[in-house]
């Protein structure tokens, strides 16, 4: 096997591999006679059976150093001409002109310094733009081997995608087959209304194929769910057929109280193991559950309960994170209270004893409403008849943030959702049946919705639940409960990550870590010093990171690696899935070909992909496909290098993303000026060592009330109280005015830039209605 290696302007190029392994790389140290009388340094022609040393050309001289799996080019100091031609590229239609690059991958690797690049298991990834490699031994076993194997697939995805996706579909469980065409899609707002099918005229149920399914298999004795406690003491088990028995009870009380299918569930609970179970009893009878996450506050929980108007609200007593006991009931109580001045009342609570955190003589109880789980639960039967459903039935509403200040009910259905997150998992995690996964995500976001519950239990993995914090009782909690049940896959946020490598490496270098095998993140782009950390000490520089991105309203991975298929950048999420199509447009909703950045958008539908927003169908249309019709907006900007790599740059629009968490400014605006001393309030994003994105904001008060620390105080107290502490304002500048145009637009431009101490990029100011307010603003950054 032939392999040429190209070294031009500080890049290399492998240009010809037939078979993906073996990939060798050598340490090249050059002597005189190694270059041409034009000084160049001849091309380098070398066998993967060559051993210790290998020729250049007839007379040059080269000395290797070759491993069990491979080696790292250390030193390059010249060029090279390539007299190769590249004729092995794939002759690809046009959708495939963002992965061409790597019909012979890895075709480049952007500017290296010290031409780096590295090997997992061999050397720590050290510069911002290395190459990542799989190992050979990762890779002959990965589920997706080599950029061939997923061009291939990649490709039928595409232009193929009715039959690509119903083979996946076929392997899971329909009681009917579904309809002729698979899809049906209209992105383009100029064309009629927006709708995207998949599967429709199937008939299935997400809860049986999880979780009977598996058990038919004849893993019912499997364990499903691992559960650790907030104390390092306390843990439970639960294995396929037990979890199938408490999710029938559940589902069997939830129908007597009259759920039905289509109706809907707020579920208010921390990391226990009855949130999944509450979630699937919900999906097992047909009715749409609504998680919110057990950090909300109680008018925010109101506006959903006022929004979806549940038959009943599931939640527990509280909950204790780290040394802190958080009352949950009592946060649902005023809730509720708020909800039926709204005229939407519940006539359900059903509430979880958690006793290490209450006991229930502790529990405010509202007699005739308020009933205790272990009390009725347990009394209804372990059966439970599935009500099947058809595909675009829906399947849960999930409430993200929006910028007009009002959240939005994403609303995702059964079929394409179940077979998407399924087959995202499996792929991107390289999952195997041995596996032991954990994801640190709350049930109350969406990453806990596709990789807590649905795409890992679909695949019958064994999955960890953590109610505790990260750093309790100290900064090594996760590493401990990875060496405790022997985690193989690791999937966290940037904010944890940089939280953690923020308290020093002896946290995870006292455990053994010897379990993981692949690493992910989520939730924002990962900076390349937060994944070198990540991969050189979390995962001692051998665990291929998934450093997934995707979105509430995608329902599973859009652009993400695949372990073991090519090369990673740190801080880059590589390509895209199967069956998705990016593009890159710029303002006017032009396609920008090759090296750029600009407006994230998706060309095609995919079927996870969510159908509408709950009760407000033209605010889908108008917030995702009318900024560029034809396509659907992701809001995120991105870039994208010359091998075709992608880059998140994070949100283009007034949304905020706090450690992984979607807040809209517009919400947090509104809960300053609830403030009877906020005249206005403007809010921006800034970035955060630890949370990726802090919340800064800006503040007029009212005229004659004077600056003090206090207010300030009172200030961020009301947002912790409206939203949740997880939306607290990290900086409150005080601002005698706002930046505005004449028209009275906000220039949030003008504000990032001096919230971010840029003064030298305000760029013109003349537009203002008042300039000097600028000058204003400077002069109090500090106050």
């Amino acid at each position: 096997m032939v392999k040429v290696l190209q070294i031009r302007q500080q890049q290399y190029h492998l240009l010809h591999h037939p078979r993906h392994h073996p990939i060798y790389y050598f340490n090249f140290s050059f002597q005189p006679s190694s270059y041409n009388n034009k000084g160049q340094l001849l091309v380098l022609h070398f066998s993967s059976k060559s051993n210790q040393t290998l020729s250049i050309s007839s007379t040059a001289a080269a000395v290797a150093k070759k491993n069990s799996s491979c080696c790292l080019i250390t030193k390059m100091t010249s060029f090279v001409e390539n007299p190769v031609e590249k004729k092995l590229k794939m002759n690809t239609c046009n959708h495939l002109r963002h992965v061409e690059s790597m019909a012979t991958l890895p075709s480049g690797a952007g500017k290296i310094s010290h031409l780096n690049s590295v090997i997992l298991g061999e050397d720590l990834a050290s510069e911002e733009n290395d190459l990542v490699f799989p190992s050979n031994h990762f890779s002959s076993q990965a589920l997706v081997s080599s950029p061939e194997k997923y061009l291939e697939m990649y490709k039928r995805s595409i232009e193929d995608p009715a039959g690509f996706w119903s083979d996946i579909a076929s392997t899971f469980y329909w009681k009917h087959q579904w309809n002729q065409p698979v899809f049906s899609e209209n992105l383009d707002v100029t064309k009629g209304t927006i709708n995207i099918e998949w599967f429709k005229g199937g008939i299935t149920n997400i809860c049986y194929n999880a979780l009977d399914r598996n058990i038919d298999a004849g893993n019912g004795s499997k364990i499903a769910l691992y559960w650790e406690g907030n104390e390092p003491d306390v843990d439970a088990s639960l294995s396929y057929s037990q979890l199938l028995d408490k999710v029938c009870q559940l589902a069997n009380y939830l129908k007597d109280i009259d759920v039905k299918k289509g109706d809907a569930v707020i579920i208010y609970l921390p990391m226990l193991m009855e949130l999944p179970i509450a979630m699937l009893a919900c999906a097992r009878i047909g009715a749409v559950h609504s998680v919110v996450f057990a950090g909300f506050s109680a008018e925010s929980l109101s506006q959903r309960i006022v929004d979806c108007k549940p038959k009943a609200v599931i939640t527990c007593n509280a909950v204790r994170r780290g040394p802190k006991v958080i009352n949950l009931k009592e946060i649902v109580d005023a809730a509720l209270v708020e909800s039926t001045k709204n005229g939407v009342s519940v006539d359900v609570c059903l509430t979880y004893e958690n006793q290490s955190a209450m006991k229930r003589e502790a529990t405010k109880w509202q007699e005739g409403r308020d009933v205790w789980w272990q009390d009725i639960i347990p009394t209804y039967p372990t059966t439970c008849e599935v009500e099947w459903v058809d595909a675009e039935d829906p399947l849960f509403l999930l409430y993200t943030s929006g910028s007009t200040g009002k959240p939005k009910g994403v609303l995702h259905t059964t079929g394409g959702y179940m077979v998407y997150t399924a087959t995202t998992f499996k792929y991107a995690f390289d999952y195997k049946p041995s596996d032991i996964y954990w994801c640190t995500a709350d049930c109350g976001w969406i990453t806990g919705h596709s990789y807590v519950t649905y795409g890992p239990l679909l695949n019958g993995a064994s999955v960890i639940i953590f109610e505790g914090a990260p750093n309790y009782p100290d900064s090594g909690r996760c590493w401990d409960i990875v060496d405790k049940y022997k985690v193989t896959i690791f999937y966290t946020a940037p904010t944890l990550v940089r939280s953690l490598m923020r308290d020093g490496d002896e946290y995870v270098t006292r455990c053994s870590r010897k379990s993981l095998r692949v690493l992910g993140s989520v939730g924002e782009p990962i900076n390349p010093s937060a994944w070198r950390w990540f991969f050189n000490v979390v995962g001692d520089s051998r665990c291929p990171i998934s450093d997934t991105w995707w979105q509430t309203e995608t329902g599973g991975f859009m652009i993400t690696p695949l372990p073991g298929a090519w090369p990673q950048k740190p801080g880059s999420a590589t390509f895209p899935f199967f069956g998705v199509l990016p593009v890159i447009v710029d303002e006017k909703g032009t396609e920008i070909e090759g090296e750029c950045s600009g407006y994230l958008c998706v060309k095609n539908s995919w079927p996870g992909a969510f159908r509408t927003l709950y009760g407000d169908h033209e605010r889908y249309e108008t917030t995702y496909f009318k900024p560029f019709p034809g396509y659907y907006f992701s809001g995120d900007g991105c870039s994208r290098d010359k091998d075709g790599y992608h880059w998140l740059t994070g949100r283009v629009d007034d949304v905020i993303n706090v450690s992984g968490h979607r807040i809209g400014t517009a919400e947090v605006e509104s809960a300053l000026v609830s403030h009877p001393k906020c005249a206005e309030a403007a809010v921006v994003g800034v970035e955060h060592e630890v949370k990726g994105q802090g919340i800064y904001a800006f503040v007029t008060l009212v005229e004659g009330v004077p600056y003090s620390e206090e207010l300030r105080k009172e200030l961020i107290v009301a947002v912790r109280k409206q939203i949740g502490a997880f939306a607290a304002p990290d900086k409150i500048h005080w601002a005698p005015g706002l930046p505005k145009t004449r028209s009275g637009k906000i220039m949030r431009r003008i504000l990032r830039k001096i919230a971010s101490k840029q003064l030298d990029e305000l760029g013109d100011t003349s537009t203002l209605a008042d300039p000097s307010v600028v000058d204003q603003l400077i002069e109090l950054s500090d106050c």
